[in-house]
């Protein structure tokens, strides 16, 4: 047997809607917990509301917002896997197909003339980023849509090598200063550190899909991660912009080896409204829905 171009057409539907109508367990944990650590009675509120939002969207299978944005994939070929079919064509069937049916609003379109194609595909829409498991029999596919709402917010800077690291700190604090309100927080944040320009701002997209109740395994990063979280929600921005200690939710870092001469650092703001879905599809035409 074999996995077939219908299972992941069925797969990418059912992962691109359900990540639009559900909040991430983790997510809506850590926002009860920082609401009920909140000294601020409108910074409550504003959490209350959110929650509250995010439950009826679900209950009602509606759209938790309306920034429904581009849809993404991440897939994982495992080195066993039989596939058959084209994978970025089932995806892309499968996004249409659910931008119709739940439905979205279609926010792709052309760059230059505005053109919207009307069922949120298009020219790299799904975008699709690839890994490969060693020695699986499966495909794992996680939906991640990303909303234009945080990346409008989101920046690159590429530092020296020479740079102190206070500095990049100030840069990424400096960015959610600059974001305020506009990304509805609280906000997740997502840091890349490293690597080169082509491949950071993955990092940072790496960093906010990671589960918030989850730090970096290496201590340096995970500290780091801590204070950047201290600092931020020190501003006083609060939920929507109303004031209080949350501002964000997590501070979540991923880093590569970078060059000697060069120090890329990527910070991508996520909103609250965590769209992250996965799914495994295995070559006996088995599909887990995780």
């Amino acid at each position: 047997m074999a996995i077939t171009e219908r299972m992941v057409e069925e797969v990418g539907e059912r992962l691109y809607a359900s990540s639009l109508t559900e909040i991430p367990k983790d997510v809506t944990d850590k926002m009860e917990e920082m609401r009920d650590a909140e000294t601020s009675d409108l910074a409550r509120f504003q959490l209350d509301k959110i929650l509250e939002n995010a439950e009826i969207a679900t209950s009602k299978n509606r759209v938790v917002c309306q920034d429904t944005g581009i849809s993404s994939y991440k897939v994982r070929v495992g080195t066993k896997a039989i596939m058959e079919g084209d994978i970025v064509k089932a995806l892309s069937l499968g996004t249409a197909r659910a931008s119709k049916n739940l439905p979205t609003i279609p926010h792709s379109v052309h760059p230059i003339t505005k053109e919207n194609s009307g069922d949120g595909t298009g020219p790299h829409n799904p975008m699709i980023h690839w890994e490969v498991i060693p020695n699986q029999e499966f495909i794992e596919i996680v939906g991640q849509p990303v909303g234009g709402g945080g990346d409008l917010c989101s920046a690159v800077k590429m530092f020296p090598s020479s740079v102190p690291f206070v500095e990049i700190k100030k840069f990424i604090v400096s960015t959610v200063v600059e974001a305020g309100s506009k990304p509805c927080p609280p906000i997740i944040v997502g840091v890349g550190l490293g690597t080169m320009f082509e491949y950071v701002s993955k990092l940072a997209k790496d960093a906010v899909m990671r589960p918030l109740d989850q730090r970096n395994p290496e201590k340096i990063i995970a500290d780091l991660e801590e204070e950047l979280l201290v600092a931020i929600n020190q501003l006083g921005i609060g939920p929507m912009g109303m004031g209080g200690s949350t501002t964000c939710l997590a501070v979540n870092i991923e880093y590569g080896n970078t060059g000697t001469y060069i120090m890329p650092v990527a910070v991508k703001i996520g909103c609250w409204d965590v769209h992250r879905k996965t799914a495994r599809l295995y070559n006996d035409g088995k599909i887990e829905y995780l």
